[in-house]
């Protein structure tokens, strides 16, 4: 099997190296998959510095997660070889190889009517999206939702989301390109926060009223925007920090406008709630299938094409989801 590895903490191009490796033995509650598709993400850049809450320790091949059809199944594993899965990465074979090892505990079956490509695109985005805009943040038709880095992997999908519920969307995306694909989603309005100010534009296209609903994954400065942008009674959603700054709301203000500011983080609910995640994929899956969510993916890569997409990740030059696909 081909894979990335690291030997040694840093920049993913400063440390990843392509090379040949005998495929892995699943452990107890493990299983193997052949790599169809891995999705990129902003975490898989930390562990390789060792800067995420989960340190790994090298050697080892980075990917959260990975999909792909189960060739090997180790002890007490309830997968069967030849199932259709998304699953976690098992520490030092992740998903950014031609196979990969997975915690069968936490894998998800891929229905027969999805692309295992687009439910590998699908299952963190819309995820997200469901828990945060269904689950804490009580969407209900005919809403105003505005969404901050739209043009992303979990704000695009949450533009998807919210318009397919029957509510107005506000897009807010840094650039020319970024402003289009977020018309492109399907956005009422859309606002370029890097030449135009977020705050004025909102209000007057809410006419002063604020937002039902805000969905935050940049955090920093625009918290601050935001929370000043929340409706009565609205709710502000914490979905992450892709801005790297985590930011403070003062208590005075959330009693002032009678607001929530609420926090979302789907993985807590694994193992605590596991029926409200096979909720979530019930009602996502068959959307995925019909089409009425659509996964933005703005690259496919080769196995080694993964540098390069990394840097594009890092450098805020990607709309949508990166996938890897191996096979490509």
């Amino acid at each position: 099997m081909r894979a990335w590895r690291l030997n040694e903490l840093g920049y993913p191009w400063d440390v990843l190296e392509l090379g040949e490796y005998d495929s892995p033995e699943p452990g107890p509650g493990q299983a193997r998959i052949t790599v169809e598709a891995t999705d990129l993400n902003f975490a898989d850049i930390l562990h390789c510095q060792g800067t995420y809450q989960e340190r790994w320790d090298p050697p080892f091949t980075p990917g959260m997660g990975a999909s792909g059809t189960v060739v090997a199944v180790g002890p007490e594993c309830d997968l069967t070889v030849g199932d259709r899965v998304i699953g976690s990465g098992v520490g030092s074979w992740g998903g950014y190889a031609s196979e990969a090892l997975i915690r069968g505990a936490t894998a998800r079956h891929v229905p027969d009517d999805v692309s295992i490509p687009a439910a590998c695109a699908a299952n963190v985005i819309y995820g997200t999206a469901w828990f945060s805009l269904y689950r804490r943040g009580q969407m209900q038709a005919g809403e105003t939702v505005l969404v901050l880095a739209a043009a992303g992997g979990v704000g695009s999908a949450a533009v998807q989301m919210a318009k397919a519920a029957g509510c107005t969307v506000l897009a807010a995306a840094g650039g020319p390109v970024k402003v289009e694909t977020c018309r492109q989603l399907g956005a009422d309005i859309v606002i370029d926060y890097d030449n135009d100010d977020l705050y004025q534009s909102v209000m007057d296209a809410t006419g002063g009223r604020g937002c039902d609903i805000i969905y935050d994954p940049v955090g920093g400065k625009y918290f601050d925007v935001a929370r000043r942008l929340v409706a009565w009674e609205g709710r502000l959603l914490v979905v992450g920090f892709a801005s790297g700054t985590i930011p403070q709301a003062p208590a005075n203000h959330l009693l002032v406008k009678n607001y929530s500011v609420v926090g979302v983080h789907m993985g807590g609910y694994r193992g605590r709630k596991d029926e409200v995640l096979d909720e979530c994929y019930a009602e996502i899956w068959p959307q995925v299938a019909n089409g009425t969510l659509d996964p933005l993916v703005s690259q496919e890569l080769p196995l080694d094409g993964l540098i390069d997409g990394l840097r594009d990740l890092h450098e805020r030059r990607t709309t949508g989801r990166v996938l890897l696909r191996p096979d490509l």
